[in-house]
């Protein structure tokens, strides 16, 4: 059997929490890791859990295909599990966040799947402290598959890809990468430290957030912007075609977060697939060269009332307030050595006769027959001494109501919640 390294776990797995603990506790980790690994069998198993025992731990482990087999049916289901809604509903809370489970827990689960907990000794007993239960959730999720109820995810399609060269292709998905990696960079000289992933769709990429909550996707939202503008100045300078004209989507929801095999380990990076994933892909599949799609969400966030914090639910309108209010952070960041002044993202929607703006919820159909609802998005970036960066495309420039999209309704909102931001600048 082949294991990695030491050193490569120390830099992947443990995300330099090890600095936390002695040599001995590294030394214990990096044994049990071995073991993961082993109960993994290339993929062959997940491990779903695990608790603490007095010489080492206690796993759960189960074939890759145990869990959609039980949420497929529950028929036959034992009388001595919970009934069928609370068992799937213990299920996904076992795929979602921390899998350290108590003894009790962890015996029910194994009576679930029809197992038996796997009791693996240790060099040492764990020391049960924050840090090393968190290196511990790291390394199981990572021989197993996890579930995100509220992501954000990002979708940067390149227009007409297929009709490129492969020499043009190479140079328009490394310029893209360019555009990322050089959004990122701005970010960090501004203490905005987001996480990013990306996943290759062929003509594009999806890019989300590793960390989760609300700051998280609104940093992400925040991140799509920088992308977009890098983008744009980039086509500005360029002959030929080396630089893309994308079109991009944003949505927030459900997925599952796993790590593909290679070769004889599981990957260093993880992979995305569920709803959120989906939507976004039929979204793409309908939007103009251009275009800034948001779809219809609802998801948390973390706002004050009277000065104090709380979490609501929110949709995708007050997603693009919050959004707005947090832009100022961006302010004073060069792009082409012009600093920004200000940034106005929002949902577009008709003039109304008192000066304000309504929202144009979209509805779209795909190939499918399917219909999903989603907002045309315009973020225009204004620099001090240097011309503005209108992204998206204006709300006069969308198609008329046709079988493919069609306005489903004209929302308005109060203008204490949505500041009025037209374009007032002439497209360039």
């Amino acid at each position: 059997m082949i294991f990695e390294s030491p050193e490569n776990f120390s830099t992947s797995a443990l995300f330099d929490l090890d600095r936390q603990l002695d040599l001995r506790q590294r030394g214990n980790l990096i044994e049990l890791d071995r073991q993961l690994h082993e109960l993994w069998s290339l993929g062959k198993n997940f491990i779903l859990g695990w608790c603490p025992t007095k010489t080492g731990i206690e796993l759960l482990v189960v074939h890759h295909y145990a869990i959609a087999n039980y949420t497929i049916s529950s028929a036959g289901q034992r009388a001595d599990l919970p009934p069928p809604d609370d068992t799937h509903a213990f299920v996904m809370r076992m795929l979602t966040g921390s899998r350290r489970l108590n003894a009790r827990q962890l015996t029910t689960a194994a009576r679930l799947f029809d197992c038996e907990p796997y009791r693996r000794t240790l060099r040492q007993p764990l020391s049960d402290s924050a840090v090393e239960t968190r290196i511990i959730d790291r390394l199981v999720q990572r021989y197993s598959v996890s579930h995100v109820p509220n992501r954000a995810v990002a979708l940067f399609d390149i227009v007409g890809f297929s009709l490129l060269s492969p020499f043009e292709q190479m140079t328009q998905i490394n310029s893209l990468s360019h555009s990322l990696n050089s959004a990122h960079s701005k970010m960090l000289t501004k203490r905005m430290n987001i996480n990013f992933a990306r996943s290759s769709t062929g003509d594009g990429f999806y890019i989300w957030n590793r960390d989760l909550g609300p700051e998280a996707n609104i940093q992400l939202y925040h991140f799509m912007h920088l992308v977009l503008a890098d983008n744009a100045i980039a086509r500005s300078k360029a002959l030929g075609r080396t630089v893309p004209e994308l079109r991009a989507g944003f949505h927030i929801g459900s997925c599952y977060e796993f790590y593909q095999a290679e070769g004889l380990n599981p990957a260093m990076h993880s992979y995305i697939v569920g709803d959120v994933t989906i939507e976004l892909a039929r979204m793409i599949e309908r939007a103009l060269p251009g275009q800034i799609l948001v779809g219809e969400f609802q998801a948390g966030t973390e706002t004050k009332e009277y000065g104090e914090p709380h979490t609501e639910g929110i949709d995708s309108i007050r997603f693009i307030e919050i959004a707005q209010h947090n832009l100022s952070q961006l302010n004073g960041l060069e792009l082409a050595g012009d600093a920004i002044a200000s940034i106005k993202c929002y949902l577009t929607g008709r003039a109304r006769s008192d000066g304000s703006f309504t929202i144009r919820k979209l509805t779209l159909s795909d190939k499918h027959g399917l219909t999903r609802c989603v907002f045309n998005a315009k973020i225009n970036i204004y620099r001090i001494g240097g011309t503005p960066i209108l992204l998206g495309i204006e709300d006069r420039r969308l198609p008329g109501d046709g079988f493919i999209v069609a306005t489903a309704e004209h929302i308005h909102v109060e203008p204490r919640l949505h500041p009025v931001t037209p374009d007032v600048l002439p497209e360039t």
